[in-house]
């Protein structure tokens, strides 16, 4: 395989690490703090995980070390989609544990957490794992979706442990993963099993974060790749003067990647789904907001612009939402009839004649195609998947009619030219920024560091962010500390909570000030690709949301 000179370069790259991990492993030093509890399903947690609640927060300091320096076998997961910078956790905790044990081994087992109860991996070598050194991509042993939650299933992997004599497991994934390694730690401890669990913060959606956790990794890479496409289509429609672009985001459940992306580029329109749920703005609350927009800069020959939509936003719609649940329940209540409907028309009329009043009135004034896509758009268990709907098309199909009847009215003169794009596998795999490249490096040499102090159930955490690497704080966070109890398939379970944008926050907050002027003015930013090399301003700049947050 042929290899850029761009990726040559890059190999050369060495991630900067925090201070304290930089020195000799003898030099670090796990000093404990246990904070007061303040979790409202505190005593159900105990319940269940009798073994990892109330564990103390660990971070790392310059002493007297207390890390073991014994050979250790490592296995390591890549789980769930992609994220850039994946390749150098691994790095980190390679290079971790070879420069504390030359005998160490890493085991990267394939395919995600399917490889651990089928067993299947490849040791990853110091040759093999050049290779990948600041790269994209999960390709060095693949991911999987593959959920461990059957007794079955953890007895696989606890197996699959004892086979390989590993002393811990790193789990690189997000918060549904991190889940995994929480309970999977548990049932290690409750089955008195050595080995260890370690997870890592992965997922471009920015959804995993909490007061301990300021990031998750992939998020800067993928939000800078989004944002050079944006301030390119910027560009053209500012020299076209005569598209309006819809361009949905990847990020069902937040709208970090849309309210990150807007304060980098200045959109003339950014929805964030949070403030729509929170403030019951309906379908056609939206419409109205977005055709205003439009004809306002028609007034102004303006017949072009951006409208940033966050990729989950139909199911935060107070009214798509109770259509979406509405459909989801009539269709197995009356499956046998609707498998012997012939087309979609047939379809559409079963699920018309058993709507609610409001709901049918929104059915049938969404475009044919989203419909087909609400009614034949299904996954596994038979519901909407949502991230499949078009809802920039739903958008737009909407708002050619409102304009339509705007011009009939005479409150819009204008000419309406939309085009529909949806940016998200663009942003996944793309080579990591500098500071993906550092913040992932460092955060699987701290999981090795994790592993070294003998502990177990924490997820690897750096703080700091804002600051140059070497003054990072590193440490560990007990999983456990950030879950708490939803009702999952009927019962009651540990998750990870998902970190929705923060309407009262300061990023949004500063977008808020900002969009009733970017709404009618061209105020169109372009910060082009992502830079490698040059000043800190410009190549190691953490995320702007970030960088807000820490003010």
């Amino acid at each position: 395989m042929e290899t850029s000179q761009l990726q040559k370069l890059r190999y050369e790259y060495n991630p900067k690490l925090p201070e304290v991990l930089s020195g000799p492993v003898d030099g670090i030093k796990a000093e404990f703090n246990t904070p007061p509890y303040s979790n409202a399903d505190e005593s159900e947690l105990r319940s269940i995980l009798k073994f990892t609640f109330g564990k103390p927060i660990v971070s790392f300091g310059k002493g007297d070390g207390t890390l073991e320096r014994k050979a250790l076998n490592v296995g390591v997961i890549l789980s769930g989609g992609q994220a850039p910078g994946g390749h150098n956790v691994i790095a980190g905790l390679f290079d971790g544990l070879k420069k504390s044990n030359p005998s160490s081994r890493l085991l990267g087992f394939t395919g995600g957490p399917a490889g651990l109860i089928n067993n299947t991996f490849i040791e990853i070598t110091a040759k093999l794992i050049d290779e990948y050194r600041n790269t994209g991509g999960f390709d060095i042993i693949g991911s999987g979706r593959t959920k461990i939650e059957t007794p079955e299933q953890f007895a696989a992997c606890m197996e699959t442990a004892k086979n390989n004599n590993l002393n811990a497991v790193v789990v690189i994934g997000g918060d549904d993963s991190n889940t995994n390694a929480a309970v999977m730690a548990e049932y290690f401890l409750e089955k008195n099993s050595p080995v260890q669990v370690i997870g890592c913060p992965k997922t471009i959606d920015g959804d995993l974060k909490n007061e301990y956790i300021e990031i998750s990794f992939g998020f800067d890479t993928a939000v800078k790749t989004y944002s050079e496409l944006i301030g390119n289509i910027m560009r053209d429609a500012n020299s076209a003067k005569k598209y309006w672009h819809f361009i949905k985001l990847m990020g069902r459940a937040a709208s970090h990647i849309a309210l990150e992306t807007a304060l980098q580029t200045h959109p003339n329109i950014c929805l964030i789904s949070e403030e729509v749920e929170a403030e019951q703005m309906s379908l056609n609350g939206i419409v109205n907001e977005i055709s205003a927009a439009i004809a306002k800069r028609a007034e102004n020959h303006e017949d072009f612009g951006v409208v940033l939509i966050p990729e989950g936003l139909v199911e935060f719609v107070p009214e798509m939402k109770m259509l979406i649940s509405e459909i989801n329940d009539i269709i197995p209540a009356c499956k046998d009839e609707f498998a012997l409907c012939e087309g979609f028309v047939q379809q559409k009329n079963l699920i018309e004649r058993n709507l609610s009043s409001g709901s049918l009135s929104l059915f049938k004034n969404i475009p044919v195609e989203i419909a087909k896509q609400l009614l034949l758009d299904r996954d596994s268990h038979g519901n909407v998947q949502v991230s499949r709907i078009e809802t920039e098309k739903l958008l737009v199909g909407m708002i050619e009619n409102k304009l339509a009847r705007m011009k009939a009215e005479g409150a819009y003169k204008g000419k309406f030219l939309p085009l529909g794009h949806f940016f998200g596998y663009e942003g996944r795999a793309a080579a990591p920024s500098n500071f993906d490249a550092d913040y992932c490096y460092s955060l699987g040499f701290n999981a090795f560091a994790l592993i070294a102090a003998g502990l177990t159930g924490y997820i690897s955490c750096l703080r700091n962010l804002t600051a140059p690497a070497a003054q990072w704080k590193a440490g560990g966070i007990p999983l456990a500390m950030m879950m708490n109890i939803e009702k999952r398939h009927g019962c009651q379970k540990p998750v990870i909570k998902k970190a929705l944008v923060d309407i009262n926050g300061k990023p949004f907050k500063t977008f808020a000030a900002a969009r009733a002027e970017w709404a009618t003015k061209t105020s169109f930013v372009y910060p082009g690709a992502i830079q490698y090399f040059g000043p800190d301003e410009i190549c190691n700049a953490p995320p702007i949301t970030l960088r807000l947050e820490h003010e």
